[in-house]
């Protein structure tokens, strides 16, 4: 069986999304659950970009162990050197570097000649090679590039020391049988290409990120690259989860293997969708709600005779449980911690505290309490910001009739340490509560998205908010959860101001 490697970019495509934004312990708890399902490379961010994104980068290659941590950078030296600072103490650094390779990229964006590009390629993979073991270089849309002027550029990265050659879909342009070609002709023609891994990287804009995945491998690919559920820029990437349960139920017809942890599959998925804010569709493929239900009156009957005459994944292959009521108004905190562990998180003794009295006031109002109602939980405290000065909610009225314009009154302990009450009306009562939360939050604010999602089922269901917000021009998201949707909408915002705040106060959101 041949080992295909898996590169996750969660972290760095993934946090490309439109509207998604993740602090440091984000990013950190997600790279540790990365870590237990089995990624052999994680890119961790880009370091260049910005302060945070060096700072998260860096606290996770100092993190994980088992997994090798790369970093991305543009062809320019500035790039790879802050690649360095961020990775150095990693246990496996390695660098990605990548330059565009397809005549309107050339033409138009670096305005330099196909020459002047493999110069500066070979020149950069050479300066990364002092300090990386690991340089993975990549041409950026490549499957828009000349495929004689690939082979010329492949073979001159590869003499100049880059250990993994990507060929990304960029744009997602390509379709499967073109794709495959590609990877074909650069084994054929490029004479040293069997010093390195070929690696794939698709991008779904016309839907075929995971088939051009498949086409890559078929033609040579060792290293496929992807995230979690397929979050990435425009309309995202391969989905990882996909790839990986694909070769495990076709193992009769590819013989390929991976170091996935399959069982981790749902516990990653649900981290990434509560951590970025976008929900998993309920008709997505392996990880969807949807994905083992039947609702036909024969394929219901046909399940219950024989689960294989229509459920090819079985739910647990995945690690989604039948019945996943863990924990009630009696159990204990070592239950309570033990639960905490077994999601996949890690907090500090504070944290678990923090969590466990959370946790006792829901079983106050909610006879049962599911591994979803927990995670949310946790998720909310993993975005404290404690740490510094922030708006908190001490108590909301809302006034609201069928015939009445919807008023509000809520009352914030602010950063300053005032106590303020303002009241405000809206055409309803969301829009109330934010027009008063604005009249009191001296910062400037715009909400640009607002998404009400409900945990688990059942009237006593957690209502969970995600919004998108600038405050003072930085973009940011925010996210609450409680049994009351207002009191969960009013969460989120805070969330998002105090998150703002944390960020323009120590650069590490």
């Amino acid at each position: 069986m041949t080992q295909i490697k898996i590169f996750d970019t969660t972290l760095r495509d993934g946090e490309q999304s439109p509207g998604v934004n993740l602090n440091q312990l984000e990013k950190l708890e997600l790279a540790k659950q990365l870590e237990r399902f089995g990624v052999d490379v994680m890119e961790a961010g880009f370091p260049a970009s910005s302060q945070g994104d060096f700072n998260a980068v860096k606290k996770i290659a100092e993190t994980v162990k088992n997994v090798s941590v790369a970093g991305l950078a543009r062809a320019v030296k500035s790039d790879i050197d802050a690649c360095w600072e961020a990775l150095k103490n990693a246990e496996n650094p390695r660098l990605h570097v990548f330059i565009a390779t397809s005549p309107i990229h050339m033409k138009y964006k670096l305005k330099k000649s196909p020459e002047e590009v493999i110069e500066t390629a070979v020149e950069m993979v050479k300066y990364g090679k002092q300090f990386f073991d690991h340089v993975e270089w990549s041409a950026e849309d490549a499957s828009r590039s000349d495929l004689d002027f690939l082979a010329k550029i492949i073979e001159k990265v590869i003499d100049a020391g880059a250990t993994v050659i990507n060929l990304p879909d960029t744009v997602g342009y390509t379709m499967p049988r073109e794709y495959g070609a590609m990877f074909r002709y650069m084994k054929e023609n490029v004479p040293n290409i069997d010093k390195v891994d070929l690696s794939c990287h698709c991008h779904d804009d016309l839907g075929m990120a995971l088939a051009n995945s498949f086409a890559a491998i078929e033609n040579g690919a060792t290293q496929v690259e992807g995230t979690i559920n397929g979050i990435g820029e425009r309309a995202g990437n391969a989905s990882l989860e996909e790839f990986g349960v694909a070769l495990a139920i076709r193992n009769d017809y590819y013989p390929y293997q991976t170091n996935l942890v399959l069982k981790e599959i749902k516990r990653t998925s649900d981290m990434v969708s509560k951590f970025t804010g976008m929900t998993v569709p309920g008709n997505k493929a392996v990880v969807g709600r949807n994905a083992f239900a039947h609702e036909s009156g024969i394929h219901q009957d046909g399940v219950l005779k024989n689960a294989e005459t229509y459920e090819i994944i079985t739910p647990e292959l995945v690690g989604v449980q039948s019945n996943n009521l863990v924990l009630g108004k009696h159990s204990g905190r070592h239950a309570f911690t033990d639960k905490i562990k077994q999601l996949g998180f890690t907090l500090t003794d504070d944290k678990i505290k923090e969590a466990f009295v959370a946790f006792k006031s829901l079983t106050d109002r909610k006879k049962e309490v599911t591994d979803d109602d927990l995670f949310a939980i946790l998720t909310d405290i993993q975005t404290d910001t404690s740490n510094v000065k922030r708006y908190s909610l001490q108590e909301f009225k809302v006034q609201y009739g069928s015939s009445d314009k919807p008023s509000a009154t809520v009352t914030l302990h602010t950063p300053d340490d005032d106590i303020i009450e303002k009241t405000a009306t809206g055409q309803g009562s969301v829009e109330a509560l934010y027009n008063t939360l604005d009249q009191i939050i001296k910062e400037e604010t715009h909400l640009t998205d607002f998404q009400l999602n409900s945990i688990g089922k059942g009237r006593d269901a957690l209502a969970e908010v995600h919004v998108s917000l600038t405050v003072e021009d930085v973009h940011v998201t925010g996210r609450g959860s409680a049994q009351d949707v207002l009191e969960a909408a009013v969460q989120a915002y805070l969330n998002g101001v105090n998150r703002a705040i944390y960020r323009t106060t120590t650069d590490k959101v």
